[in-house]
């Protein structure tokens, strides 16, 4: 089927695409093979290396812990950022140029500083500034810097959105007496949400890595961080690596895989005509138009 971006393959063109697909995959077994093969050179494929993640010490000492330090400040980055994010790309949609500047000066501001850089900020401003124990102040200054940048973000991700629904929504919605609010919240943002929906997804799993990010330079206990103590104490770095990117595809799968749904449900609710009328009510329809139609018969 031929599309605006492409035409149906043809034969020649099939058998070029076959024949790539082989090569790559051809490749990506050789590389894997040559991957295996120098870690067993290294003998990081004995069974000792891996034999902690066998046992529940590993995994409820280090592993566990770690991983719920990294969904707790990814949860609460997330419930932050996401109304934040909206709360500015809405504003840099408003009739009043003072709050489209001020809007526009936060999100440009905090979406060109690095979020580790804004983490070690908050870090320092929690330390010098406030009452924040040591315990505390890791999960703080990381929460405190994903919120900032993802905000930022997010406020362009929802004003792209909304700037990419056909502008006779508003003009209708203007018609029948709504006001620019009323507009907002009731027309434009439920529709925008299905088409934001990837993007917002994307930046969600970028939170969930970029907890990480506290735990290289300051000291939270997430998951990658806790990582490196089990590999100092079992001698097991490359394992220990394998283990954990696993952890973190498995839990970035989980939550695109909800969003896939989440938005195939959003589409098929759109999709729907409203009230199911049952059959009685349909007869009872179909009655009164038969008798208009044969009243305005006899009355001409």
């Amino acid at each position: 089927m031929s599309s605006v971006l492409y035409d149906t393959p043809g034969p020649r063109a099939k058998r070029r695409n076959v024949l790539f697909s082989v090569v790559f995959f051809v490749l990506l077994a050789l590389f894997v093979w040559w991957v295996w093969q120098k870690m067993d050179e290294k003998d990081q494929l004995t069974s000792a290396l891996w034999k902690p993640f066998t046992e529940s010490e590993a995994w409820t000492t280090y592993l566990l812990p770690g991983l719920a330090n990294t969904l707790k400040a990814a949860a609460l980055a997330m419930v932050i950022a996401l109304p934040l994010g909206a709360l500015f790309g809405i504003s840099r949609l408003s009739d009043h140029r003072w709050v489209r500047g001020a809007a526009g000066t936060v999100v440009e501001f905090f979406r060109a500083i690095p979020v580790l850089l804004l983490m070690l900020f908050a870090n320092e401003f929690y330390a010098r500034s406030t009452d924040v124990t040591s315990e505390d102040r890791p999960l703080y200054a990381v929460v405190t810097g994903l919120v900032l940048y993802n905000a930022a973000v997010l406020a362009e991700v929802v004003r792209a959105g909304i700037l990419s629904l056909p502008k006779g929504q508003t003009e209708a919605a203007y018609a029948i007496g709504l006001r620019k609010g009323q507009t907002m919240s009731s027309i434009l943002l439920p529709q925008a949400v299905t088409a934001m929906l990837p993007a917002i997804v994307s930046q969600l799993v970028v939170i969930v890595k970029d907890t990480a990010l506290g735990g290289v330079m300051i000291g939270f206990t997430e998951l990658l961080n806790s990582r490196g103590t089990l590999a100092a104490n079992y001698a097991n770095v490359i394992p220990s690596f394998i283990v954990v990117a696993i952890m973190f595809i498995v839990l970035n799968f989980i939550l695109t895989s909800f969003a896939s749904w989440l938005e195939r449900r959003l589409r098929r609710s759109k999709r729907s005509t409203g009230a199911v009328l049952g059959v009685d009510k349909v007869d009872d329809l179909n009655a009164a138009e038969v008798g208009g139609g044969f009243g305005s018969g006899a009355s001409a």
